[in-house]
């Protein structure tokens, strides 16, 4: 399908939300484009090392490539920096084990050099789930950026290729590289595991267990039938959605996000990927950065939404986007949501897995149905050039090496499917599962919040209900043991969990407890300035609570029994107490301090607690994610937005609400 084929009237929402966007971030998206012109400006880095620093960079290369990399570009050949998050305790990383020779030959055929200019760490929220380490998660994509610009920095490299899969780690990456927004990069994905044990079953038996109604052994059975191999989970929880996402923004090569492991068109999509980066920094390309503007940030956003994506890229979208200067906001999520239709049914928002999902049409079909609709921008740049609608097509092995839209030998692309192969799993927006996107944002006196509501059941989406306040999730799961929550309506306000108080941890322990109630016909939802897991899913749950309750958010004044509504269908977060009574409650409760937060390298991270901004600006320690912005808007007559000043001591940073 052509490009003109494709490029209807934009949405009006669509396009009166970019136009804002573009005002908003002029400021800071036109210094960062500064920025990557005077990079540009100055030619290849490596031309200007001294001749010590080049022979250093090049000591253990080959003697050929020696010789290449004394010349650069254009006479020389261009080299390609591999950044890798490579380890084999992760499933999703693991197959990436074999990856670095494999592209050092693709990128040599393609007429460029590669080496592996560095890794960057990779931690599993899967395994860390309940435990001290998933109070580092956060952090983790902050080190995982660090990481990335200290393998970029040695001044060698005129291309990248990044190699990263999971939760924090493809945001991390894109975070680091866009500080070296100049260089042409593209994104390496791995693929998911085959299926195995169904989501759903899976989750039964974590409920069953949780009611003590199934041993420990056969809960490991089921979670061991579920994650059985090499591969990205087959949930779509936040690495399923980077995987997506990296395609949308036309990082990846078109259908290559969900190919299985191990199998020919993976190895063969792996190698065109390191051949077409290789063509683009040969060709003087676009960077990152200039291929990552305000619309395809939004084209993101909107898959994010049809496709009922995870709630943390609710902060790492906005932390990407402000790493290339777009002043990306809640609210501009909020506007878009009311107009996006839900056109995934993916585990935990359905029964299928990202499996059934790529066979269903995928997210070529997904892109085809929201461009035809001008619910997307076509007029975006890609890995592959100009144009969104080039990612409608799918990639098919190419043995003899022919077809004329091939991108290196063994991989041609054709037109993909214009029809969903399984309705119950994808539609077009003619005939989506709801009008509305996945994912709401909730104001209120209690603060700004998001929520899934996807996954959640039209009659769980309103909950008014007494208060249960923990300052631990911990403490709730030991309520909950002890029958305290049997046989009530209950809303679990889980507080001092936010970025300043303890990294913002995931809570997805909580998820089984709360179903076995809401299974009993309890009304039940959760309230926090923590995170839940992307695979969480059927209870309604009012998350990234901000101001948080370690930073003065109301959070912290909310006692037991008050009567508190979570309310996804008007965007309404509130709690049934006289706004002057609760602004003059002394707050209860605390985060944990300095002294305390140890153990698991926790000490180490204590300055990021400190200078860690709010989770609507993305919950980044970097300053530039913390830009002034304007006051969110209220969304219902006779609903006041939340509104104060709240200053983290500890920065000297005072921010509204």
């Amino acid at each position: 399908m052509t490009p003109d084929t494709l490029r209807p009237p934009v949405d009006p929402t669509l396009a009166a939300v970019t136009a804002r966007l573009v005002e908003r971030s002029a400021p800071t998206r036109s210094a960062y484009l500064a920025r990557i012109a005077e990079a540009r400006l100055a030619g290849p880095a490596r031309g200007r090392l001294g001749c010590g620093n080049l022979a250093h960079g090049f000591a253990a290369a080959p003697i050929e490539h020696k010789r290449e990399l004394e010349i650069t570009a254009p006479q020389g050949k261009p080299n390609v920096a591999i950044v890798t998050s490579y380890n084999d305790m992760l499933s999703a990383h693991a197959p990436y084990a074999d990856y670095p020779p494999v592209l050092k030959h693709a990128v040599t055929r393609a007429g460029g050099i590669a080496q592996v200019a560095g890794g960057v760490p990779a931690m599993c929220d899967g395994i860390t789930q309940g435990r001290p380490g998933m109070q580092l998660s956060l952090f983790s994509r902050e080190v995982i950026a660090m990481s990335t610009a200290v393998a970029l920095s040695h001044d060698m490299f005129d291309g990248a290729l990044m190699l990263g899969v999971c939760d924090k780690i493809v945001p991390g990456l894109m975070i680091g590289a866009l500080s070296f927004g100049h260089l042409p990069t593209a994104f390496v994905p791995a693929g998911p595991m085959t299926s195995g044990l169904p989501n759903a079953e899976k989750s039964r038996i974590r409920q069953l267990h949780a009611e003590g109604k199934v041993s420990r052994e056969a809960l490991l059975a089921a979670e061991s039938a579920s994650y059985h191999s090499s591969g990205t989970c087959t949930f779509y929880g936040t690495a399923n959605s980077n995987q997506l996402l990296m395609e949308v923004l036309g990082l990846h090569l078109p259908g290559s996000s969900f190919v299985n492991p191990g199998t020919e068109l993976r190895d063969a999509l792996t190698r065109a990927t390191a051949a077409q980066l290789t063509s683009l920094t040969l060709g003087g390309g676009p960077g990152i950065g200039e291929l990552v503007d305000e619309k395809a940030i939004l084209n993101a956003c909107v898959a994010l939404l049809a496709s009922g994506g995870s709630t943390n890229h609710t902060m790492h979208l906005v932390a990407i986007a402000r790493a290339a200067g777009i002043a990306l906001t809640w609210d501009d999520l909020s506007d878009l949501s009311a107009v996006v239709p839900l056109l995934a049914r993916i585990y935990p928002n359905g029964e299928a897995d990202v499996n059934h999902f790529h066979a269903a049409g995928g997210i070529g079909l997904m892109i085809r149905s929201l461009l035809e609709a001008g619910l997307m921008h076509e007029d975006v740049e890609t890995i592959l050039g100009r144009g969104l609608s080039r990612y409608t097509a799918e990639p098919r092995l190419d043995p003899e090496g022919l077809g004329s839209h091939r991108t290196a030998p063994g991989v041609v692309f054709v037109d993909g499917p214009a029809t969903s192969y399984d309705v119950d799993v994808l539609r077009p927006v003619s005939e989506p599962f709801s009008a509305d996107g996945g994912l709401r944002v909730l104001h209120g006196p209690l603060g700004t919040s998001v929520i899934k509501t996807s996954a959640v059941k039209p009659e769980h989406r309103v909950v008014t209900a007494p208060a249960m306040v923990f300052d631990d999730q911990a403490d709730f799961l030991a309520a909950f043991a002890s029958g305290a929550c049997d046989d009530r309506d209950l809303v679990a306000v889980i507080r001092y969990q936010g970025p300043a108080a303890n990294g913002m941890p995931e809570l997805h322990k909580l998820t089984p407890a709360l179903g076995v109630l809401q299974d009993r016909g309890a009304r039940v939802a959760i309230v926090t300035d923590g995170r839940m897991s992307g695979a969480s899913g059927k209870v309604p749950a009012a998350i990234h609570v901000t101001p948080e309750a370690a930073l003065g958010g109301m959070l912290a004044k909310v006692r037991d029994g008050d009567l508190v509504t979570v309310d996804a269908e008007r965007g309404v977060l509130t709690v049934d107490v006289p706004a002057d009574e609760l602004a003059f409650r002394p707050a209860t409760g605390h985060a944990l301090s300095d002294e305390e937060w140890v153990g698991t390298g926790r000490e180490l991270f204590a300055s990021f607690r400190h200078a860690v901004g709010r989770a609507d600006q993305g919950a980044s320690v970097f300053a530039g994610s913390r830009v002034v912005q304007p006051a969110a808007r209220p969304r219902h007559p006779g609903i006041p937005t939340a509104v104060g000043v709240s200053t983290n001591a500890r920065t000297k940073e005072s921010s509204v609400a």
